[in-house]
């Protein structure tokens, strides 16, 4: 290997072989091939490492990847290798894996290494071998579930929500290792030990125990109080009731007592409590509508489609008749995109149907997801630890500030000042007799160099602090979950935010349409109406407006028709369904149609809209603000309403929906009046400028709407003869039953439509952002704070509300990092990122697994020099990963903020995490430190308690210390003068008072210090930026 690594790269675990090519390409089925999931790579990954004797192949080894890593290797693998070409096949560098670290790091291993903290982590380990020795982790297994019926066979796990940090067996015993970690409060317990034997005592016992034992209370009674908030929290969630259907009926379950195969009832905007398969819905056609941002931070609503068996059924009950139903489904993972499963129907004989149901990530509703649509009927088949969420949330940690660890190191400093002077005292009184004995005595005079009041002192200060931050007028609901950590917010210089629901209120607003010649803002609406009621008036002009282009050439047509035409492609060019109040399976009224005379005012009121995407929402309202509203819907027919009061018709024919790759959305409808078929399509602007027809407007236009933070949509449309569709669905239908490239074909075939295509308009769609989130980021910017957005979002969603935000300057440049899937374009792309030089950088979830991967610190030092990073397409889990090499990266300050489910993990790994209390729930603001409820309280709780209260608690502990020096001070010279005697100067209680009671004033005049108010604070925020640097 050239030196590279420490071993070959390739050995053989079934013996060695001369020609390695021949082997690899001749592996026969005997070769032991063995397989090991590393943390740090993903599992879709194929990489060899080289170890001992054997091969491991990083993920799963199918069958197929097996093949694929056997013959890449075969054609591809040079001889000898090298440095650059161990990677380029799925080589391992040496920042890819801990194997080659860990070889390394064992070299600087040394005595300096285990005084200076490597004894934690020796204990740290001989735990972990200790707790792997008696709790072996466990396997999880697929299932058979009967529908209806738990198992008593197979213990699975509760369905619990637990966010505390300790149990009542392990609190004493983990709250004193987190305080005796700290060298200050380690060495106290050594000193009041000593005491302990009369040989070497200075003074009564008390004096060194009280102080010991009141610290320790302190804090134990602190961490008591704040994990029980936590618990009494976490009730309020498991707590919550849930309808569960039984032999004997609907009875009323809580949320905790679910069970693997419960039939659970789950309404309306209630929040799923366990991962569960979809078995039937309120709506007719099967299907409802799901909010996931709390699981990935998507704003789009998603589209979930009951198991057709069990939606055809008579009635609920039936579920539980004739042996129910047995579901099979996959062993748990923490992937939320994709589950493999399949349902079979139990007849009267007891024998299963020969034809399976496949069930996959349409039939899921996975546990913190929200119906959003009628009452879903589902059985539990992941429950507690094993569900998606809490698989893809970390565990909750003890914090600890920057501050009490600068402490920590500066008493190890004290330390060796104070073994040094007793040293030169024993010196000058010479090695006679028992000289160890008096050198202890001198360690134990001079113990007050280091005071173990300081930790008194500074956790009432913390106290003190998270009183002022709840009390603050300014920031009302904020609330301190977790009181130790109040000066970390003094010293953040990362902020990690996610979008949704946190920079954002998660509302659209359609703001203008565009076509071409003409432009309609917010103050121009009412022009389109009177345009629509102006061409749906006459059934003969808009018959034949419909009617043009099949066949016929073009002409261009007047304002008015075009604007018509525009209206009816957003009414019609999408996924929403329209509700109501008083109709539950959420199609409308048909029967109305018959009647265009009924009165429909009274249902519009009552109107609700289930989507894929909040813009369709938005599209959807405004087109019936203008008079062109969405009546009804079902899976094969669209209902419009006229400004007339007339009810069209069109009919679905195919849809082709919107995927991040495709960047477009399209439907071909048939007018049931007329019979004319039309082809709409909206989507990005990138996508739809080489499918329209010539213009000179659009891409201007595009980027004028861009600018001003506007989402933009891009709508076209094309008629079709019935001979064109006919041909079409031909071909569509036998690519659609290809069983080699299906997707390939079906969108190639779908291509041959998209041509030539009639440009209609351009739209424009804000998402209205949180209250002054651009104040609150440019004084963040000012103080030194970099903002990071992370978010689940798609990257022109993400890029428009980072513009809108501010987030980005107008007039800074952005780079986009485009996708990479392997080494070499990795290498290439990260070489064009640092040419641009204070640039925005903008990363995709996957391309920022792969540069992770082969080059971590060069795409970490690309991150950390850019003013801002958006990623989007990011998992939960990679939230937490961006947060963690974060940290190990820049040794800076990290704080993260959110307000859903999705974000818990990103928090809980930041140094300091704020929840926020929104509309996607309270889980992030239960597992944060800090909870508020706008984002905009962030630059107050950062420029003024932040800052007051890092600069109070630096202020107190230099005088604590000086306190301290002073009294070892007045001992040392006691000492000498009095013939280098081994005697206290001051006696019991009075140096336990001295320490403690007697200077308690200034102490608590510096824990109320303010140097500047909190409105100079505010107006200033550059003040904030020196505290970074960690000089007060």
């Amino acid at each position: 290997s050239n030196g590279y690594m420490e071993r070959p790269f390739i050995r053989f675990a079934s013996g060695s072989k001369s020609n390695s090519r021949d082997y690899l390409a001749n592996v026969s089925s005997t070769s032991r091939l063995w397989y090991s999931k590393l943390p740090q790579f993903s599992g879709e990954d194929e990489e060899l490492l080289a170890e001992e004797s054997e091969v491991l192949v990083v993920g799963t080894p199918s069958a197929d990847s097996v093949q694929r890593v056997v013959a890449s290797l075969s054609t591809a693998m040079p001889s000898p290798m090298t440095e650059d070409t161990v990677g380029s096949y799925g080589g391992v560098t040496n920042d890819d894996t801990e194997l080659f670290s860990h070889r390394r790091s064992r070299r600087r291993y040394g005595v300096w290494w285990f005084l200076s903290g490597g004894w934690q982590q020796y204990c740290c380990r001989c735990f972990d071998a200790i707790s792997c020795c008696c709790w072996s982790e466990r396997e999880y297994q697929p299932r058979l579930i009967t529908v209806g019926r738990r198992s008593t066979a197979v213990n699975y796990p509760p369905n619990r929500i637990r966010n505390q940090k300790y149990s009542v067996i392990s609190f004493i015993p983990v709250v004193l290792f987190h305080q005796f970690k700290f060298f200050l409060n380690l060495y106290f317990l050594i000193i009041a030990l000593t005491q302990l034997f009369p040989v070497v005592r200075v003074g009564p016992w008390y004096t060194n125990w009280l102080p010991l034992i009141f610290v320790l209370s302190v804090t134990m009674i602190r961490e008591a109080i704040d994990d029980y908030k936590r618990y009494r929290r976490d009730n309020l969630i498991n707590g919550k009731t849930y309808r569960r259907l039984t032999q004997g009926g609907v009875v009323s379950v809580c949320s905790c007592d679910i069970q693997v195969s419960d039939i659970i009832y789950v309404e309306k905007n209630q929040r799923v409590p366990a991962d569960m398969v979809l078995l039937r819905t309120t709506e007719k056609s099967g299907s409802c509508f799901i909010r996931t941002d709390q699981l990935d931070g998507e704003t789009d609503w998603k589209l979930r489609v009951a198991v057709r068996a069990t939606q055809e059924l008579d009635s609920v009950s039936d579920l539980l008749t004739a042996g129910g139903g047995v579901v099979y489904a996959e062993k748990p993972h923490r992937d939320i995109y994709q589950f493999v499963g399949t349902y079979s129907r139990t007849p009267q004989d007891g024998k299963f149907d020969k034809d399976e149901a496949p069930l996959g990530l349409d039939q899921t509703l996975w546990a913190d997801t929200v119906v959003a649509s009628g009452t879903a009927i589902g059985v539990i088949v992941y429950t507690g630890e094993e569900s998606r969420s809490v698989m893809n949330t970390n565990q909750p940690r003890t914090k600890v500030g920057l501050l009490d660890e600068e402490i920590n190191f500066l008493t190890k400093i004290l330390f060796m000042f104070l073994a040094s002077l007793a040293l030169v005292l024993m010196i000058m009184k010479g090695f006679v007799g028992r000289w160890y004995i008096y050198l202890i005595r001198y360690i134990v005079l001079f113990s007050s160099i280091i005071p173990i009041s300081l930790r008194v002192n500074l956790d009432m200060g913390k106290v003190v602090y998270s009183w002022f931050i709840s009390r603050d007028k300014e920031i009302p609901g904020t609330v301190v979950r977790s009181s130790t950590i109040p000066e970390e917010m003094g010293r953040v210089q990362y902020l990690l935010s996610d979008k949704t629901g946190t920079l954002t209120q998660n509302e659209m607003t359609f703001k203008k349409l565009h076509l071409g010649t003409v432009s309609f803002g917010a103050d121009s609406m009412t022009e389109v109406a009177d345009h629509l009621r102006a061409v749906f008036s006459y059934g003969d002009e808009r018959s034949g407006g419909d009617r043009e282009g099949s066949g016929t050439s073009k002409v261009r047509r007047n304002i008015i028709t075009r604007t018509a035409e525009a209206v009816k492609a957003i009414a019609l060019c999408h996924n929403v369904t329209p509700t109501y109040d008083d109709d539950d399976d959420g199609n409308g009224n048909i029967e109305d149609m018959e009647h265009p005379e009924v009165d429909q005012a009274s249902r519009r009121r009552n109107v609700s809209y289930q989507a894929s995407s909040p813009d369709e929402i938005a599209l959807v309202q405004w087109s019936e603000t203008v008079g062109l509203s969405l009546f009804a819907r079902d899976l094969d027919t669209i209902t419009l309403s006229l400004p007339n009061g007339n009810l069209e018709v069109y009919t679905i024919l195919q849809i082709f929906p919107f995927t991040s790759e495709s960047k477009r959305m399209g439907i071909i409808v048939r007018e049931e009046s007329t019979g004319g078929i039309t082809f709409y399509m909206k989507g990005a602007d990138s996508v739809m400028a080489t499918m329209v027809s010539y213009n000179d407007w659009l891409e201007e236009e595009t980027g004028n709407l861009a600018r001003e933070g506007l989402r933009t949509l891009v709508f076209a449309k094309k008629s079709l003869t019935a001979a064109q569709y006919a041909e079409f669905e031909q071909r569509f239908k036998q690519a659609c039953l290809s069983v080699s490239e299906r997707n390939a074909k079906m969108a190639a075939v779908q291509e041959s439509l998209e041509r030539d295509m009639e440009l209609l308009s351009l739209t424009g769609v804000e998402d209205r952002l949180q209250t002054d989130v651009r104040p609150t980021l440019e004084s963040l910017r000012n103080a030194g704070v970099r903002v990071w957005m992370l978010t689940g979002d798609k990257l022109e969603t993400a890029q428009c509300i980072a513009k809108s935000s501010r987030l980005v300057g107008r007039t800074q440049s952005i780079y986009t990092f485009r996708d990479v899937r392997n080494r070499s374009e990795a290498h290439a792309e990260l070489n064009n990122a640092h040419r641009k030089q204070d640039a925005a950088l903008i990363v995709k979830g996957d391309a920022l697994d792969v540069c992770l991967r082969f080059y971590r610190d060069e795409f970490l030092d690309l991150a950390c020099g850019s003013p801002a990073v958006i990623v989007c397409r990011c998992s939960p889990t990679q939230k937490a990963l961006i947060v963690r090499l974060l940290k190990e990266y820049s040794s800076k300050r990290i704080c993260a903020v959110g307000d859903g489910g999705n974000d818990v993990s990103m928090i809980q790994e930041a140094h300091c995490g704020i929840g926020i209390l929104g509309k996607e729930g309270m889980q992030a603001s239960l597992a944060s430190d800090f909870s508020i409820t706008q984002f905009r309280n962030i630059g107050r709780l950062f420029l003024c308690h932040g800052r007051n209260s890092y600069k109070r608690s630096a202020a107190l502990s230099q005088f604590v210390i000086h306190r301290g020096l002073i009294i070892s001070t007045m001992q040392a010279i006691f000492s000498a003068l009095f013939f280098f005697s081994s005697t206290a100067l001051y006696q019991g209680l009075l140096l336990v008072g001295y320490a403690t009671v007697f200077t308690m004033f200034p102490v608590f005049s510096l824990v109320l210090d303010q140097d500047v108010t909190p409105q100079v604070a505010m107006t200033f925020p550059e003040l904030y930026k020196d505290l970074t640097k960690g000089r007060v």
